[in-house]
């Protein structure tokens, strides 16, 4: 059997390069081929959107494309660490019909969402719920087989037509298409999509880790120090020291960067003032 592991890695971001030296780790111990994309496949045009929306986004639509070269694949987030004891999904999530993903919905009510894509799209009667909530995937991370037809329900055209109009959009209409459809489905557990929706407790104990949204930045002022500084410890045996201190102090440097467009203040007075009163726990 064909196995892939997939992401979309565009930009010198430093939470990238660790996130895919996580996977490629993985990748090896689980027999899988590592994919990653540094430019986009597919092109929407993102033009006044009623919410944020980024253009490559549409980028998980190549999941389609690997299928049929692939048996299965694993998409990932470039906000993933895989841990290093981190079971093998394709041997654990093994029916080969239905898609895997984790359902945030049972944690956030994305009813409004899921209204405004029926109201776009047209209604899906008896929308799946657990627990009252409509079953809603967070999209960050998917194990998928060529036996399941998701993908033959995606195009870009499709996305082209929401993605100015509904909030993520291809999260979205990936879980309208898996409700009218009626894609075979089963939930992971939280420890293969561990969100900071759950809270920060045991977070780390976790397989995949996903540092979306604030990331768990309890007390740490960017996801990335955050994902660095986790990384560099979860992988202390792997990892250089040299390797190490140049992550940390590139994720600093992409924190100075960002409140120097945000204060319009000069980076080197930043760098002077900010970095030695907090940037010593992180560096």
């Amino acid at each position: 059997m064909k196995k892939a592991i997939f992401t979309l890695a565009i930009g010198d971001n430093p939470m990238y390069r660790a996130a895919i030296e996580s996977f490629r780790i993985y990748a090896d111990k689980v027999g899988a081929d590592l994919i990653v994309s540094e430019e986009l496949h597919y092109q929407v045009d993102i033009k006044n959107p009623k919410y944020d929306a980024n253009p490559a986004w549409s980028e998980k639509l190549y999941i389609g494309e690997l299928l049929k070269k692939y048996d299965r694949v694993l998409y990932l987030d470039a906000d993933f660490i895989i841990t290093p004891e981190a079971e093998n999904v394709f041997d654990t999530l093994d029916d080969l019909n239905s898609i895997y993903m984790f359902n945030e919905g049972r944690y956030r009510d994305r009813t409004p969402v899921i209204k405004e894509a029926c109201d776009l799209l047209g209604d899906v009667p008896n929308w799946d719920s657990v627990s009252n909530l409509p079953v809603y995937f967070n999209m960050g991370m998917l194990l998928i087989s060529k036996e399941c037809p998701l993908f033959e329900h995606l195009s870009v055209e499709k996305l082209q037509s929401v993605c100015n109009k509904i909030k993520f959009y291809e999260q979205t209409l990936t879980n309208y298409m898996i409700q009218k459809h009626k894609i075979s489905y089963k939930c992971v557990e939280s420890k293969f999509n561990r969100m900071d929706l759950l809270g920060l407790d045991n977070y780390r104990q976790a397989d995949f880790i996903h540092y979306a949204g604030r990331g768990f930045r309890d007390k740490c002022p960017l996801r990335e120090v955050r994902y660095i500084a986790d990384y560099c410890e979860m992988f202390h045996d792997q990892v250089s020291e040299s390797q190490r201190k140049q992550l940390k102090k590139d994720a600093w440097n992409l924190y100075i960067a960002k409140l120097q467009r945000k204060t319009k203040l000069p980076y080197s007075l930043l760098n002077t003032v900010v970095t030695p009163l907090i940037g010593k726990k992180w560096l």
